[in-house]
């Protein structure tokens, strides 16, 4: 019974190291949203296709893996409804729903929720086993954002790869790269990763 109890309160994700339940799980949900959106900001466009290179998604990948499965997506779902309800937060302060690169901010919800549920899972303890979450997230973003980019261009599945992929592959490999040295790293100070 006391090993039952001891294992319910070690911290499954970064976010449960936080003090309080809902009100803290709200400002985590408010704050994960934010992040994305002010990420959002630091964009560089790319010459030949309507998506830019952003800190957008590794916002989304380190708050799935900070705050798991529930928090995450109902921080993304927050993001993408305020969004779309005309809060300046996507990519260059955009808003609405007729930007062509919709799609991806769909693909956040899912993408949040999964990497959390893979945090929670111990997906953020090892350099190995996060690089691993972070490339599901990133895989799932792209299913996605690139079937939204070939329906709102009306171009085919080609394109919308050179579009909305190609670019970026580098790009990504590198934010999953970062997050498997920072993921670890975190919960090695924290002194609370569990031996998963």
């Amino acid at each position: 019974m006391a090993t039952a109890h001891a294992a319910q309160r070690r911290p499954a994700v970064l976010g449960d190291l936080l003090p309080g339940s809902l009100a803290r799980d709200a400002a985590l949900v408010v704050g994960a949203a934010a992040f994305v959106g002010a990420a959002a900001q630091l964009a560089v466009p790319l010459p030949g296709t309507p998506v830019p290179v952003t800190g957008q998604t590794f916002a989304v990948l380190l708050a799935g893996a900070a705050l798991g499965f529930g928090r995450a997506g109902l921080a993304m779902i927050v993001y993408l409804l305020a969004g779309m309800a005309g809060m300046p937060w996507f990519t260059e302060g955009g808003s609405g729903t007729g930007i062509p690169t919709l799609g991806y901010v769909i693909g956040f919800v899912a993408a949040a929720a999964a990497v959390g549920a893979l945090a929670r899972r111990g997906g953020d303890r090892t350099p190995v086993r996060t690089v691993a979450t972070m490339l599901a997230g990133t895989v799932i973003m792209y299913a996605a954002g690139v079937p939204y980019l070939m329906a709102s261009l009306d171009i085919g599945l080609g394109r919308a790869l050179d579009l909305g992929v190609t670019p970026f592959l580098a790009g990504d490999a590198l934010k999953v790269l970062l997050a498997a040295g920072l993921l670890p790293a975190a919960w090695k100070l924290t002194g609370a990763a569990r031996g998963r």
